[in-house]
């Protein structure tokens, strides 16, 4: 499946969940996209349901069904709560944590940062923004890109950061210091529908 290159807003309306996590996407229009849109308020079935939460996530960290599928497999193996371990691989993609440093404004931007070379992982060019990153990891713009006017712009914008990041302005580095928590992470999300889901098919 090709990656998606449409417009992120309409496709939060179609989920009814912000999948940039800010809201403005159903800020004004809180309804499906389309000429029916504010007419589609049939209730899921359980099938329904489940699907819609698997593509709200999948839409919010940008992936294809081939990767979600594939980093759900990963969660399986691991220890402790399935979907709880899948929001954990997903946070430490390294295109989501450029997001989350302020890098990029968005996660389909910090893709683009990642795949043109733009960020190191322990002093090293990583452009795969897959890449999972490990605890104690440091994220770092290239020395030669950090006067990229993108990045500049996109610190200058951002207000927060989570608590599971550590940032040296100085060297425009951070340092990816745990795992988040599940109560860090957005509470709209659930994460059981998705294993349902996936343990059906």
């Amino acid at each position: 499946m090709a990656r998606y290159t449409g417009s992120e807003y309409r496709r939060a309306r179609r989920v009814g969940f912000s999948t940039t996590e800010t809201g403005k996407e159903l800020a004004k229009k809180p309804y499906g996209p389309g000429a029916h849109g504010q007419d589609r308020k049939k209730k899921l079935s359980n099938y329904g349901e489940q699907l819609q939460e698997k593509q709200k996530v999948r839409y919010m960290y940008g992936l294809t069904e081939k990767q979600f599928r594939k980093t759900f497999d990963m969660a399986g193996k691991l220890k402790g709560v399935h979907g709880e371990n899948l929001l954990k691989l997903l946070e430490s993609r390294l295109d989501n944590l450029v997001y989350r440093i302020g890098f990029a404004t968005t996660r389909r931007g910090a893709r683009q940062l990642v795949n043109h070379g733009h960020i190191t992982v322990n002093g090293r060019k990583v452009d795969i923004p897959s890449y999972q990153v490990k605890p104690g990891d440091v994220i770092a713009v290239k020395e030669n890109s950090k006067e990229h006017p993108v990045i500049k712009a996109s610190l200058e914008a951002l207000n927060k950061r989570v608590e599971f990041i550590t940032y040296d302005e100085k060297n425009m580095s951070a340092t990816y210091v745990r795992y988040p928590e599940r109560s860090e992470l957005n509470p709209e999300i659930k994460e059981a529908l998705i294993v349902e889901f996936y343990n059906r098919s």
